[in-house]
Parts: structure tokens; C-alpha cells; sequence
């Protein structure tokens, strides 16, 4: 019997998989509607509003990821959130104004930025796309702008199965003299 060696022609492709499903900041996430501190929901009293701040225990975020918005038609302002931001700040780990959505864009965000991109030029990079956390669609977006003025060529999916976004064209490929 003739026996073949089988060979993983991915692992020997040279391809590169980023993975941003390891970017996920484990932490808790946290919605603070100020609709609960509105007088009859309507109108934010400054008084009351400090008084709040400075009985209310700031230390139940600790290391937690906090978005802050208003749920209510009401006018709510700036400085308000403000204040808040500045209480969160030494205990979270992540504050935005806004959803929960868009508390997670920023964290990947923010973890996308720490990233060495230099680490990834000239090679064949695939994004992987299946993962068990949910990416947000802004960090692909994000990852493939900073990738593709680097990368040989950039790729969605899986190793093994890709869609192609970027490739390098030849002649953009630098000799060395």
C-alpha cells in the first residue's frame, strides 16, 4: 500500500490569522441611565444631582465598563455627564457616553489601538471571522484600515476558506537594491 504524508497546506501558506475575538475586554458591562436621577424624569435639579454624587457608592464600577446615557426626553446638561465621568473614572475601566453598542466599539476599539501593526508588514494577514464573543462590525472596519497600507494582502474568514479584500499590487512591492 502506498501511503501519502498528508500535508496542512495552510500551515505552510505563510498566512498570518488575527484573531479579534481575543481583543475582548472581559469586563462587565454597564448601562447609568441618569433618567433615575431626573426630578418627575423631566428636569436634572443641580443641587440634588451633587448631593447624589457624593452619597452614591462610585465603587460598585470597579474595573466594570460603563455607558451613561438618558433614556428620557429630557434636557440633560453637559456638565451632567460630566460629573459623572469623573466620579466613574477611578474605578472603571472604560467610560462612553452612549449605548451599550457603543461602549463595545470602544473597547475594541481602544484594544485595537494597542496593537503592533507594524507586526503584520508584508505578510499575508487573514482576519478571522467566526468567533464565540460578538465582534462589532467598526473593529473589522477599523483593523482593515490599519492593516492595509502594510499587509501583502488582507483576508476575511477562516484560513482554510477566505474572502479576499486587499492585495498589494506588484508594482507597489519594493525591491532591495
Amino acid at each position: 500500500m502506498d501511503t501519502e504524508e498528508i500535508v496542512n497546506r495552510v500551515a505552510t501558506s505563510g498566512i498570518v490569522s488575527l484573531d479579534l475575538e481575543e481583543l475582548y475586554h472581559p469586563g462587565e458591562r454597564v448601562l447609568y441611565d441618569i433618567k433615575d436621577n431626573l426630578w418627575q424624569g423631566m428636569i436634572l435639579r443641580e443641587k440634588d444631582f451633587r448631593e447624589f454624587l457624593k452619597a452614591h457608592d462610585w465603587s460598585q464600577y470597579n474595573g466594570k465598563n460603563v455607558a451613561i446615557t438618558c433614556s428620557e426626553d429630557a434636557i440633560v446638561p453637559t456638565w451632567a455627564y460630566m460629573l459623572l465621568a469623573v466620579q466613574l473614572e477611578p474605578f472603571a475601566n472604560a467610560i462612553v457616553f452612549g449605548n451599550l453598542d457603543m461602549l463595545e466599539d470602544k473597547l475594541f476599539a481602544d484594544a485595537i489601538s494597542r496593537l503592533t501593526i507594524e507586526e503584520f508588514a508584508g505578510k499575508r494577514v487573514v482576519v478571522k471571522g467566526c468567533s464565540k464573543v460578538a465582534v462589532p462590525v467598526s473593529a473589522y472596519v477599523e483593523i482593515s484600515r490599519l492593516l492595509k497600507p502594510v499587509v501583502q494582502s488582507l483576508m476575511f474568514g477562516e484560513p482554510c476558506s477566505t474572502v479576499p479584500l486587499y492585495k498589494k499590487p506588484k508594482s507597489s512591492v519594493s525591491s532591495t537594491d
